[in-house]
């Protein structure tokens, strides 16, 4: 089958962990000998970055990138075949909604705009909820990463014999005790730190992390906070506090090598759809301390990872101490979450996205 993916989100300025998803997915699915997939974008100059670009052949439709989301949403044109040919199924991953002749999958992520709409602009609100709309009168079928996700599919008026449940994986290079010492070496790190790795945006939940690190004062332990500027007031996040390193974006393999040298990795986000990150530190043996009641709660279960209210801030310190205190703790909890990780990869997440497919081509 000939399956088209929009990759616009790879061009985006903050492409983050919804570029990343795509990207992966349509690798994952491009190895399958029974898929052929090709990727379509809006109108560009040149490729996106290095760190941004995708594996298979994109397509480009005439129109730049705000324009051709505006146009999708309001006019249900240009359809995507315009740049493509004819393709079998449309896979909808990154949040605009296509047009298109073909029958029609979408991914949704996760509903924050609709738990936490003050973390949106006007204009997010504005774009989401006209996607979800979409979603609902088009889309042929809905895949979600999480259970969580899916429920909140079914409150917002999904029928939930549209929805399958598709677990992302996660890619992750194997860093070596050389590329550990020379990444801890680069950005002046300690012996121990623990990381927090994502977009600096609101719902990542910074703040209090920063709060709960300086009621643990922990002169020993560095804070690694790992991540491009997103929106909102976290775009402009700098902290004067002792024992914070801000390392702005870094590339995969810089990344897994800060997550496999930690001691620990904090995500404490007010919400998630998924939690890319718990996965990944899962994979490279970082213990994880994350929130409870959102997605992520999913990928701790079974020990494999301590949950926190992601509002406690003393919370969040005290599963940091029990980390960087208890030896045992987090052997245990490297080995529940190398488990974990060992069962959601993204060829798993290709076969059962296929079987969607064929479902809906039935």
């Amino acid at each position: 089958m000939r399956v088209a993916i929009p990759l616009e989100q790879c061009w985006a300025e903050v492409p983050g962990g919804t570029a990343r998803t795509m990207i992966d997915l349509a690798a994952a699915l491009d190895a399958r000998p029974e898929v052929d997939v090709v990727g379509v974008a809006a109108r560009h100059s040149g490729p996106p970055p290095p760190a941004w670009r995708p594996t298979v052949p994109v397509h480009h439709l005439p129109l730049p990138r705000r324009l051709l989301h505006e146009t999708w949403h309001a006019l249900r044109r240009p359809r995507i075949e315009r740049a493509t040919g004819a393709v079998d199924v449309c896979h909808a991953v990154g949040g605009a909604i296509p047009a298109t002749a073909a029958p029609l999958v979408v991914t949704v992520h996760d509903l924050a705009f609709v738990h936490y709409p003050e973390l949106f602009s006007r204009q997010g609100r504005r774009f989401f909820h006209r996607a979800l709309t979409l979603t609902r009168a088009h889309a042929a079928q809905v895949q979600v990463p999480s259970q969580a996700t899916l429920e909140d599919c079914v409150a917002a008026g999904i029928e939930r014999d549209r929805l399958r449940l598709v677990p992302w994986g996660c890619t992750v290079t194997d860093p070596s005790a050389e590329d550990v010492a020379e990444v801890t070496a680069r950005f002046g790190l300690p012996g121990r730190y623990v990381v927090c790795v994502g977009t600096l945006e609101p719902r990542k939940n910074l703040r209090r992390l920063l709060q709960a690190w300086a009621r643990l004062a922990r002169h020993d332990v560095e804070l690694v906070l790992i991540g491009p500027g997103g929106w909102g007031e976290e775009r402009d996040l700098s902290t004067s506090a002792r024992n914070v390193t801000m390392t702005g974006f870094v590339d995969l393999r810089t990344r897994d090598a800060l997550y496999r040298g930690a001691v620990a990795s904090c995500y404490p986000s007010l919400f998630e759809g998924f939690g890319l990150p718990v996965l990944e530190s899962m994979a490279l043996g970082c213990p994880v301390v994350t929130s409870a009641g959102t997605s992520t709660a999913e990928l701790a279960a079974g020990g494999a990872a301590l949950t926190v209210d992601p509002l406690d801030v003393d919370a969040i310190a005290g599963a940091l101490a029990d980390v960087l205190d208890d030896a045992d703790l987090r052997a245990r909890l490297i080995e529940a979450g190398s488990a974990r990780a060992g069962e959601r990869t993204w060829e798993r997440a290709a076969e059962l996205a296929v079987a969607g497919y064929q479902e809906v081509l039935a």
